[in-house]
């Protein structure tokens, strides 16, 4: 019988000693100058990116906003090469598509809304009413908190909060892409599901906001439309002008659910899912200050707001199912070139052995 011969490590060319480890070696030359270039790129894409928010507004354009996006990667990673930032068209392209038509759809579904088929309107006034003893909380909110001649400080955080559902979702998605690709992927499959049933909502159930039943003489309580207006009270009305116009453009009659408080709620949730419970009483204040943000503003209903965090709800617990069930198919089922590389693994290593009979004994 032939002796196992010892195991032989590969030669090192210099050795551990307690002072290495003390002291390790200083990073190259190189890794400063990447530090130094990132620092740069990104210093300069902040200055351009409030340049373009005092100047022209806050971008709120799908296609603007997947510029500053990717201008962000390309100067986050500057020092990769073009290949590498070729990925993020290809992760990023289906999340345009998507918002696109989102876009496109939340007008068709306001033109079928003209004519004789009105959007829903009654419905959730009744609701609001209902929920809270015959008080509407859009009039009651502003008719304790609004006033026409002069914008108080919580007007100005009103606009910042309703602004904030253009940054946070999608710049959550980033620093995601940027840090953990298996993270984003989870964030944005939930993302997608959210959307493409809000999407769908909007064309069986179009249904109008508190701004659009007051003038329309259907809301008899004074509800004025005022998201934008703490903008105007800092000096940043381009900002307010671009909202505006944005919200002129799009659909009227998209208020049932209300996307603003799904995607806040699920951002606030998807990270809960990975940090500490003690935090998650400070991450549930965004949703909440998103809603009454909603509300106050005359933008969505109450129970707009509730049927959002509803979707949140469903779409989170059918993705996460979903989720289980492809990790036990590819856990339980074994590709057949994996067995036949495992049996001749098995077979170099004991080259006598036969498998036939070794599977037999294993049954019995």
């Amino acid at each position: 019988m032939t002796p196992v011969p010892p195991l032989v490590l590969p030669n090192t060319t210099t050795e551990l000693s307690p002072s290495s480890l003390l002291n390790p070696p200083l990073p190259s030359r190189r890794l400063y100058r990447r530090i130094a270039n990132r620092r740069i790129a990104m210093s300069g894409y902040a200055v351009a990116f409030v340049l373009q928010w005092v100047l022209w507004g806050f971008p709120v354009d799908v296609f603007l906003i997947f510029a500053w996006l990717l201008a962000a990667t390309l100067c986050w990673n500057i020092a990769q090469p073009w290949r590498y930032h070729l990925a993020w068209v290809r992760d990023w392209g289906p999340i345009l598509g998507l918002l696109l038509v989102y876009n496109v759809s939340r007008g068709f579904a306001a033109q079928g809304t003209t004519g004789k088929r009105l959007p829903h309107v009654t419905e959730m006034i009744s609701a609001d009413r209902t929920l809270f003893g015959g008080e509407l909380p859009t009039a009651w909110l502003q008719q304790h908190f609004f006033d026409p001649d002069h914008a108080h400080w919580w007007d100005v955080a009103v606009s910042f909060i309703y602004m904030s559902h253009f940054v946070l979702s999608l710049g959550l998605a980033i620093v995601l892409w940027l840090k953990r690709r298996a993270l984003w992927a989870s964030f944005m499959r939930r993302w997608f599901a959210l959307t493409a049933m809000g999407v769908m909502t909007y064309f069986l159930y179009p249904a109008a906001p508190p701004w659009w039943a007051e003038k329309a003489g259907v809301l008899h309580e004074n509800v004025v439309r005022i998201s934008i207006r703490g903008w105007q009270a800092i000096g940043l009305g381009n900002t307010g002008t671009v909202l505006n116009k944005g919200q002129h453009l799009s659909n009227q009659v998209a208020a049932m659910p209300s996307l603003h408080s799904a995607f806040a709620l699920l951002a606030a949730v998807f990270i809960g899912s990975l940090v500490a419970k003690k935090w998650w009483p400070l991450l549930a204040v965004y949703p909440i200050a998103m809603g009454l943000t909603l509300v106050y503003s005359g933008e969505h209903y109450v129970i707009d707001v509730l049927i959002g965090w509803v979707y949140v709800v469903i779409v989170w617990l059918a993705v996460a199912a979903v989720e289980r069930w492809w990790r036990s198919r590819q856990q339980n089922v074994m590709p057949q070139e994996a067995v036949v590389a495992q049996k001749q693994a098995v077979k170099l290593a004991i080259p006598n052995i036969d498998l036939e009979k070794v599977s037999e004994a294993a049954m019995h």
